[in-house]
């Protein structure tokens, strides 16, 4: 045994004025302890300067998004002035400014007004109906679609079932009149068999189903695009490890597709009921004559029939301001269920 600072359990140790490892043992020691000369350090940027470094480095994307925040703000934000006249008698002849104000006039008129609320009776059912036989379409189509192994010939369906979209309404209620129609294609047919034919496009006990169909005909095929995007970003390794672990087609849609697809849903679910008082105009507008107002009208057309044919400008302007506001209430109610129920929404929550 050395005397002194000889050796000990933990290894030969040495004095604090010792050389050859102590040093560097010391120097390392210092460094950890935060001893020494310390950098220099950078002053703090100011509040403003990640905003201009942001700015520096994204603007040319900011660049490209004007044309569509021009369009924004020009058709959607600045006509929202002008629902000033539902407050107004107005009249375009003598502006908004000489106007004279009304107050709530105009919506006590309108919640008076039987019409009203039977066409937003028949628009709210029209609504329920399409959620309940419309909305489920694309994902089942999507599903479908993306369990066809062969890309030719996916590629082909995909494009038959998208291609009615592009058709305008005109055209598909005629391709419907043709078909279903009491001179139709289907009545021909019942005819030359010794059936009785029908005239589907006049009935309006009827007409609920048949402007559905119309629907899922020309949209369904287009509105597969956002799930079969869903579909893709869902990862392939969960499929291939149920597989292993002995689950069918079936359990794996059940336990991966459909919670995979659950946040898409939701979204374009809040969205769908948003727009729960807007069906569209064209198609009820063209079947209008054919099966009678008391089936179709919406509050689209009622809009149309009670303000433009009539001029009762801030007539109109109120009922479209309670519409708006009714579908800005149901999203908001809709996008809370979605966070009680763990999911996003259309924003995140606080």
């Amino acid at each position: 045994m050395r005397n002194g600072t000889g050796t000990g359990p933990a290894g030969d140790l040495t004095s604090p004025a010792g050389t050859g490892t102590s040093n560097n043992v010391g120097s390392t020691a210092e460094k950890a302890s935060g001893g020494g000369r310390k950098p220099r350090r950078s002053p703090a940027p100011g509040p403003d300067r990640p905003f201009l470094a942001r700015l520096r480095r994204d603007w040319p994307l900011l660049l490209m998004t004007l044309p569509a925040a021009g369009l924004l703000l020009v058709f959607h934000y600045v006509p929202l002035l002008g629902n000033i006249i539902a407050f107004q008698d107005y009249s375009p002849y003598v502006g908004i400014a000489d106007s004279p104000f009304v107050g709530l006039s105009n919506f006590q008129w309108l919640l008076q007004d039987q019409s009203f609320w039977d066409a937003t009776l028949n628009t709210l059912s029209i609504t329920a109906f399409q959620l309940v036989f419309y909305f489920p379409v694309p994902i089942a189509l999507a599903i479908l679609l993306d369990s066809v192994m062969w890309p030719r010939l996916r590629l082909i369906i995909q494009g038959i079932v998208y291609m009615p979209h592009f058709f305008s309404w005109v055209l598909v209620v005629t391709l419907f009149q043709q078909m279903l129609g009491g001179a139709g294609l289907v009545s021909q047919i019942l005819r030359d068999h010794g059936g009785q034919g029908f005239d589907l496009m006049t009935n309006p006990d009827t007409f609920l189903m048949l402007v559905t169909a119309q629907t899922v005909w020309k949209d369904a095929g287009w509105g597969t695009i956002i799930f079969l995007a869903a579909l893709a970003a869902i990862d392939q390794n969960l499929y291939e490890a149920a597989a292993v672990d002995g689950a069918g087609r079936w359990r794996r849609m059940w336990h991966i597709t459909l919670p995979g697809l659950r946040p898409v849903i939701i979204l374009l679910l809040i969205l769908r009921l948003g727009e729960a008082l807007n069906v569209g105009f064209e198609q009820f507008f063209l079947q209008r004559d054919a099966v009678g107002r008391e089936a179709s009208e919406v509050l689209d057309t009622f809009l149309y029939w009670r303000t433009l044919t009539t001029g009762e400008w801030s007539y109109g302007a109120a009922a479209g301001l309670v519409k708006g506001l009714v579908g800005l209430l149901l999203i908001l109610v809709a996008n809370r269920v979605a966070h009680r129920f763990g999911e996003q929404g259309i924003y995140k929550r606080s």
